[in-house]
């Protein structure tokens, strides 16, 4: 059974193709700066097998339709091809970042679900339509596949009112649909699932905080399986600091830098997602950068780095009141899974909560799901590494049925 995940952005998409018999990846790649005067194809067989092999072009691709065009020739390709024909591709999962309201869980795509995206792109304008974009053109290319939509959302469709409602007049929510919908729902479902398996749990009575940490970042606090409440809010620019994106502020902070500076509103969107954050703080957005310069003693970069933990810690206390007993804290993504430093910041400090890591434990580089906690610490510290991929095809299938 093999299944093609599509995760389309504006001028770029990521691909990837599994045999889901044996969850192996057949194929994966990216193509990017599409519409630019020199695009870019990364395309792996095989990726992380002894038999890997890369292939990269540099070519003008002016439309999604030109890059997954390409990405298809090679599926099939005497070097580069992974099946025969196209034909062995029983479906293709979509990212959706956004499903608002009307998609809760992942559902099969057909021109009202299509038009329904598309009418979401306001909450997600960066988002969804490019994913529209790409579901059409793949579903050009693969007349004959069926397509489904996970959605970024709906994990985090089970919270409580009382979680994603905000404190504002309720006729914003009725009329505009503000409330906190919550964004990388794929991944903390996946490892808050791999979590109860790994400590040989059933999801029914099993409590975790999932912290997502990359260049975005967010935290979901998980009960019995479901999400009850999670950092990001209407878009992902809130909760904890990110890489650009500054997380939390005070709001007023919007119309007081309007009056002394001028700005208006746009511009001050793309300071608070685009400039602010590690960005903003220290001048460096890549946390190896800022572990260099705080080697060197640079003190902009130690802020930062000490923000970051602080703004992750206060959200760990606040879920552990949230869920009354914590039975693991999951560390997942690029900084989650790789960054050793950060996870020992973050953690500093709640030993009081029955949260303590093992320095050797943590200090271990693995693809590996495993235990950073001490011996006999009251909740387990995890680390395990996300697969939005897996998630997105595993999806697929049960929504089809296959």
């Amino acid at each position: 059974m093999k299944i093609l995940v599509i995760n389309c952005g504006s001028s770029s998409f990521k691909y990837q193709l599994l045999n889901m018999d044996d969850r192996s990846v057949l194929c994966s790649g990216l193509v990017e700066r599409i519409g630019a005067d020199m695009g870019s194809l990364t395309y792996k067989k095989a990726p992380g097998s002894d038999v890997e092999r890369k292939f990269t072009e540099q070519r003008p691709f002016a439309d999604h339709a030109s890059g997954m065009s390409r990405v298809m020739e090679m599926l099939c390709a005497p070097e580069t091809g992974v099946i025969g024909s196209l034909s062995e591709i029983a479906a293709c999962g979509h990212r959706v970042v956004q499903g608002g309201e009307e998609f809760t869980s992942s559902v099969r795509i057909d021109a009202h679900v299509l038009d329904v995206i598309r009418k979401l792109s306001p909450l997600a304008p960066l988002h969804n339509p490019p994913s529209v974009q790409g579901i059409e053109v793949s579903m050009n290319l693969l007349p004959n596949c069926p397509s489904v939509a996970v959605f970024d959302t709906e994990f985090h469709a089970s919270m409580p009112p009382s979680a994603f409602m905000y404190p504002i007049p309720y006729a914003m929510y009725e009329e505009h649909r503000v409330r906190r919908y919550g964004f990388h729902g794929t991944s903390h479902g996946y490892v808050a699932r791999k979590a109860a398996k790994v400590m040989s749990r059933q999801e029914t009575g099993f409590n975790v905080i999932t912290c997502h940490l990359g260049n975005g970042s967010s935290i979901s606090a998980v009960r019995d399986g479901k999400c009850v409440d999670t950092s990001m809010g209407l878009t992902p620019l809130a909760g904890v600091m990110m890489g650009t994106r500054s997380g939390d502020v005070d709001p007023a902070i919007l119309p007081y830098l309007a009056g002394q500076t001028g700005m208006g509103m746009a511009e001050l969107d793309s300071m608070l997602n685009r400039q602010s954050g590690f960005l903003g703080v220290c001048g460096m957005n890549d946390m190896r950068d800022i572990h260099a310069a705080r080697e060197k003693g640079d003190a902009k970069a130690e802020l930062a780095f000490a923000m970051f933990c602080h703004s992750i810690r206060k959200y760990i206390g606040a879920y552990y009141a949230v869920l009354g007993r914590v039975d693991a804290l999951v560390f997942t993504a690029g900084i989650g899974e790789n960054d050793d430093l950060a996870r020992a910041g973050i953690c500093e400090g709640l030993e009081g909560l029955g949260i303590t890591i093992d320095p050797a434990r943590n200090a271990i580089r693995s693809g590996e799901a495993r235990k950073i906690s001490q011996q006999g610490s009251r909740v387990r510290v995890l680390v395990i590494p996300t697969n939005e991929e897996i998630a997105i095809a595993e999806s697929t299938m049960k929504v089809l049925g296959l």
